[in-house]
């Protein structure tokens, strides 16, 4: 029986990370600084790289940037170089390689039309091999991103009209992709079928707004219209909201793990508050599997919802046991022996006055490949801690995903290869459980997850993929890393 290294480990990747956030607004003169404030507030959907590209009714402008929102458009002077009524913006997690300025997004080209920028949040599942087909065509590809196929299926289209095209580019993709979408006339915002990735629609003075998150809509004081349908087109004009519906219907499948960890916790998704569902999520958990203790403590911030959950439902007073240092983040963990075996306290710290002696019920949103649960673990046994319970607040992670977050090869994934009881070893807990996939359906609503037609996607956990992975399966088994793996946008 084989584990992962707990010794030398980064604390920031042992998570699964979220690979974008996506704004786009019209009808404002203010444009682009509502987009990098819309970006702020999705910065935890994607920290690596942003950009914005605007319109000012003659010209396109475009900036883009590696790293944090602020660090790039958080000054007056450079807002001024992105003038314009209209304007989109994304902020991008990158999966595998170094970040590279020709992927960052919104991506650009000028077509007979004018001027098209997309910015996408998801991953096309048949990128590579349309990628492979474009290219016999003579297309010359400038990214390695996924979403540059989108830009050459609208260029080789040969529909009349700019919306045109782009329905008849999505229709050849398969995968998740919610898109925002930037012309001289309109700003556009669509959602895959199953309506895998979340967008939302706005009301902002005189114009509309699209977002990942509803969070993005508080932070520039913008009404909440509605979320965009899966399957749904919207395309905004600075006065009006026209709505069209291009595909054929299936049943949605939004990605549930939005609710367990991705989304922020004051946002709404498809009309649930995600604080309330992770609050609920631990009630779930304090029914399914009580455990006798002196206190529940949160990994934070991610478990603090679901741990005042379980602190209300089982009468078990909650504690900070643990203290998040907000202010490390991965460039400052140096390769160093000495560094890396300091691994979690860069950014965790136990409480030890109010774990010293005590049995705790310690509160996370998932288990990856083992090894910051291991340190975590360690940590609050050093300070103290008489017993640690780990309750989990997503099913085991056993499978990736495909559709626009990264995760690791699935044999890399603990719940993958081990039992829950060889995993509660490995990490040193005195007992550890993961909330049932009826628990968790339960606490979104439904009445449990109904096998024969599932409400959410949930394949990271039961391996049912709800798109086709016509990349993965053309290309597994031949030694290479699958292309969607690799430039998922």
């Amino acid at each position: 029986m084989t584990f992962p290294s707990a010794s030398l480990i980064d604390a920031t990747d042992d998570k699964l990370h979220e690979e974008c956030g996506i704004f786009g607004i019209i009808g404002n003169e203010s444009a682009s600084a509502m987009t990098a404030l819309g970006l702020h507030a999705l910065q935890h959907r994607g920290q690596e790289a942003v950009g914005i590209v605007s319109y000012d009714g003659e010209h396109f402008h475009a900036k883009h940037a590696l790293g944090h929102v602020g660090a790039t458009f958080g000054s007056e002077s450079m807002i001024s170089q992105l003038a314009g009524a209209s304007a989109i913006g994304h902020v991008r997690y990158a999966t595998t390689g170094e970040t590279s300025l020709r992927n960052v997004q919104p991506l650009f080209a000028d077509f007979d039309f004018g001027g098209f920028g997309v910015a996408h949040n998801g991953n096309l599942t048949n990128a590579y091999a349309l990628r492979k087909r474009l290219v016999k065509q003579g297309c010359i590809f400038h990214a390695t991103t996924d979403t540059e196929v989108i830009i050459h299926l609208v260029a080789i289209s040969r529909e009349k009209t700019v919306i045109d095209r782009l329905i008849d580019a999505l229709k050849q993709i398969e995968g998740a992709y919610s898109l925002v979408c930037l012309t001289k006339d309109m700003v556009i915002g669509v959602r895959d079928p199953y309506g895998i990735r979340p967008l939302v629609i706005g009301k902002h003075e005189n114009g509309y707004v699209l977002a990942s998150e509803t969070c993005a809509l508080d932070i520039i004081e913008a009404e909440f219209i509605r979320d965009v349908e899966p399957g749904e087109m919207v395309i905004l004009s600075g006065e009006k909201i026209e709505s069209i519906r291009p595909f054929e219907n299936v049943s949605r499948r939004f990605c549930i793990f939005e609710y367990i960890y991705f989304a922020r916790p004051d946002s709404f998704l498809d009309g649930y508050s995600v604080y309330a569902a992770r609050k609920q999520i631990g009630m779930e958990l304090a029914k399914e599997f009580p455990v006798e203790a002196d206190i529940v403590v949160p990994v934070p911030d991610s478990g603090v919802p679901t741990a005042i959950g379980y602190a209300q439902q089982s009468g078990i007073p909650y504690e900070m046991g643990i203290i998040r240092n907000h202010y490390v983040g991965r460039t400052f963990i140096q390769p160093t022996d000495r560094i890396r075996h300091i691994g979690v306290k860069l950014k965790h710290n136990a409480n030890r006055k109010f774990i010293e002696g005590k049995r705790l019920v310690l509160l996370d949103d998932s288990i990856v490949r083992g090894t910051t649960s291991v340190k975590i673990v360690e940590m609050l046994r050093h300070a103290g801690a008489k017993e640690v319970h780990m309750r989990i607040s997503s099913p085991p992670t056993k499978y990736p995903c495909f559709y626009g977050i990264d995760t690791p090869e699935a044999e890399k994934l603990l719940a993958h290869e081990h039992t829950v009881e060889e995993m509660a070893k490995f990490i040193g807990v005195d007992s550890l459980a993961y909330i049932s996939m009826d628990g968790l359906y339960r606490a979104l609503g439904e009445e449990g997850r109904n096998n024969a037609q599932p409400q959410y996607c949930d394949a990271c956990f039961s391996g049912d993929y709800p798109i086709s992975l016509t990349d993965f399966n053309n290309k597994e088994g031949n030694g290479e890393l699958s292309y969607l793996a690799k430039n998922a946008s």
